[in-house]
């Protein structure tokens, strides 16, 4: 992951929300706050966890690039929290995230024309046990399958040819997918690719009154993806287009994967939607990068 973050280019957009250091202490430098707080991100700690494991772990000091030699420090939590607050108040989460798809498109790592939507339920906490009494007022509960969950859902547009996120909407975990989809189409899209869940979305007054929306070709899978029968001995058309379709949106898949499992986001970190929508924003610039680094380049081949 170091090799391929822009360092130099995320500090450059900091840097005119950060402290300006004309009262208290002096503060830390742009990138080593930055760094600390895409650990905490990434291995899902706490303020707190994060300063420790800073000090205990040998990957963490040298990721962090601090001189402990020269007696230097580690940010402490308050410093982080403060921080992390700056990030979510200038909305520097989502102007990180729009910056690096400018960088992967500007080095050719996207490819326009079509995008695969998706979306994902991530849980919060059910406990009454606080001082209101209450479960997190702007979260929901919903059916899937035969089991009901409480929490938020991730809206995601992926480019379908490279796979990397462009898009991304946070919502109560009751909202619809195909409500959402046309938020996450871009201007140059032709064709949309989805699962079951956003069958009709062509037929929404928001999309066939759109002169682009309306031209976009919906590729959708159905849900009795076998029903019909083959129209020539050996040639079942109904299962190829589908599976077709699905060797497409495919890619949306290992996203969830990347987040849920590499990152471990599969729990609410914070009470609201404006919160977990920043913690997200982060979490998805963090799987671009992750695909990026998986594909072998560095900063070096990119320069």
């Amino acid at each position: 992951m170091d090799a391929v973050i822009p360092w130099d280019e995320m500090a450059v957009l900091i840097e005119p929300y950060y402290f300006s250091g004309e009262r208290g202490r002096p503060p830390r430098g742009i990138e080593s706050m930055l760094r600390m707080y895409l650990l905490q991100n990434w291995f899902t700690l706490s303020d707190e966890g994060v300063e420790d494991a800073i000090y205990d772990s040998y990957a963490f000091k040298q990721f962090m690039k601090i001189d402990f030699m020269g007696n230097e420090q580690v940010p402490d939590a308050t410093t982080l929290c403060k921080f992390r607050k700056l990030m979510h108040e200038s909305g520097l989460a989502q102007r990180l995230f729009d910056s690096l798809k400018a960088f992967l498109d500007r080095h050719g790592k996207l490819m326009h024309g079509g995008t695969i939507v998706d979306a994902t339920i991530i849980e919060a906490p059910t406990s009454t046990k606080n001082a209101e009494g209450k479960r997190d007022p702007e979260m929901h509960s919903v059916k899937k399958g035969n089991q009901y969950y409480f929490g938020e859902r991730i809206h995601v547009g992926v480019d379908a040819g490279s796979g990397y996120v462009h898009s991304i909407e946070v919502t109560a975990a009751n909202t619809s997918e195909v409500t959402i989809a046309p938020q996450l189409i871009r201007q140059d899209d032709e064709v949309l690719y989805g699962d079951a869940g956003y069958r009709g979305v062509e037929k929404r007054p928001e999309v066939y009154q759109d002169s682009h929306l309306s031209s976009i070709d919906y590729r959708i899978n159905t849900r009795n993806r076998y029903r019909y029968k083959a129209l020539a001995p050996g040639l079942d058309w109904d299962r190829r287009i589908e599976s077709q379709k699905s060797r497409v949106r495919c890619k949306v898949e290992y996203v969830f994967l990347v987040l849920k499992r590499i990152f471990k986001y599969q729990k609410v970190r914070f009470r609201g939607i404006a919160k977990n929508k920043t913690h997200a924003l982060m979490l998805c610039f963090s799987v671009n990068l992750f695909l990026l680094a998986q594909s072998g380049l560095c900063q070096a081949s990119l320069e």
